[in-house]
């Protein structure tokens, strides 16, 4: 169960990372606001994966 869930996770991360990007190129985002939005993001996404992994465990 757990490998896939990381791969699931893997998936939904790079995913999300696409459309991050897609988003900073649409939006004409400046370099430098880029890496915050990403770290933003990509926290926000782990820990939504990680209290989902949590809850079907002890489910």
């Amino acid at each position: 169960m757990l490998f896939v869930f990381v791969m699931f996770a893997f998936f939904i991360l790079f995913i999300f990372n696409s459309l991050t990007m897609r988003l900073c190129l649409q939006t004409e985002m400046s370099q430098e606001k880029q890496p915050n939005v990403f770290r933003t993001i990509n926290i926000l996404i782990t820990i939504l994966l990680v209290s989902s992994y949590v809850e079907v465990i002890y489910t």
